[in-house]
């Protein structure tokens, strides 16, 4: 491995390859097209999960090893994070004399859900396209009082199965991928391959790209501006696979966006198309090492959103099981 990879990426370093909005147009058409549908409470690729896989998963347990898939919520302002979460004490307001009778400790948490730090799972109406919402369900559904449809509810009772962890970094021998970097679903296929792992119907798949990692070495840094994350045709893969969910230490989508006029393709393909809760900026760092250390990149994932019934996500801490 590399031990000291580029502060920032070479200007003379290819971009991912461009994708035309036409072609990106028609991958979206494909890609709907294959989704598995469902209906009711389990749509998209939650009818992926059946209890029969769930229960499989849970079978795996070996150990009782459990690992944080999340990253602290941060409350300092960075360059990824100009408004960042807040975290206050309510009580006590001031110190008390002596230590005579109860008291209560009490404090106030608020964060923005979708932002550019903090681990959170994206709801399926979260991502407008073209006037829609996942499945065909009206954009008009989701309203300054919240969602109407394909909101948080549909995950009340979690999602669990078995996760997969692809380690990308380590298939390309580095600690991390640069800012602009874009994963491709060969580099999928070669993870899978090298980890000697297999990624199937219902698996919550994770993908790393060391963003994390990168970001603890060097600093934080406008990811607006450049990230590293997942090629739109790389969505082929988790597609063909049939996966239930999908997440990353990045925001799953590559900056700047490959596809003209679509900033973030992968999440309109993820989402929209192929109805697939995604999971942002998860930190992968110590999963990574227990995987690498038992040499089995698969687990029992038990992922617990809030309840937030019209939300259009939640702040996240997903638990790998061993």
């Amino acid at each position: 491995m590399t031990s000291h990879p580029n502060a920032h990426p070479s200007p003379d370093a290819p971009g991912p390859a461009a994708l035309s909005e036409a072609a990106f147009r028609e991958l979206y058409r494909r890609l709907r097209d294959r989704a598995p549908g469902g209906t009711g409470d389990r749509p998209g690729a939650l009818v992926e999960l059946t209890p029969e896989r769930v229960a499989a998963a849970a079978a795996e347990v070996r150990l009782g090893r459990t690992v944080s898939l999340a990253a602290p919520v941060d409350t300092r302002p960075a360059p990824d994070s100009p408004e960042p979460a807040t975290h206050r004490m309510t009580a006590p307001t001031r110190p008390e004399p002596d230590g005579h009778g109860l008291r209560f400790a009490r404090d106030r948490f608020a964060m923005n859900v979708h932002g550019d730090v903090d681990s959170h799972l994206d709801a399926l109406c979260h991502v407008i396209f073209d006037g829609e919402l996942y499945g065909g369900v009206p954009a008009s559904t989701v309203t300054p009082r919240g969602a109407d449809a394909l909101t948080l509810d549909l995950v009340r009772d979690g999602i669990v199965g078995r996760g997969v962890l692809l380690d990308v970094p380590r298939l390309k021998g580095v600690r991390w991928l640069e800012p602009g970097d874009a994963v491709s679903a060969e580099d999928l296929a070669g993870a899978e391959a090298a980890q000697r792992t297999t990624v199937g119907p219902g698996d919550l798949l994770f993908v790393r790209v060391g963003h994390r990692l990168r970001r603890r070495t060097l600093g934080p840094w406008d990811v607006t501006e450049a990230r590293a994350g997942l090629h739109p045709t790389a969505m082929r893969f988790p597609a063909e696979r049939r996966v239930a969910a999908l997440g990353s230490d990045g925001n799953s989508d590559t900056a700047p966006s490959p596809v003209d006029g679509v900033a973030f393709p992968v999440h309109v393909l993820a989402v929209n198309a192929l109805g697939l809760h995604l999971m942002d900026y998860l930190d992968l760092e110590e999963l990574a090492a227990e995987c690498a250390r038992q040499d089995r990149w698969h687990f029992l994932c038990v992922v617990a959103p809030l309840r937030l019934p019209s939300a259009t996500g939640s702040p996240v801490n997903p638990i790998a099981v061993f």
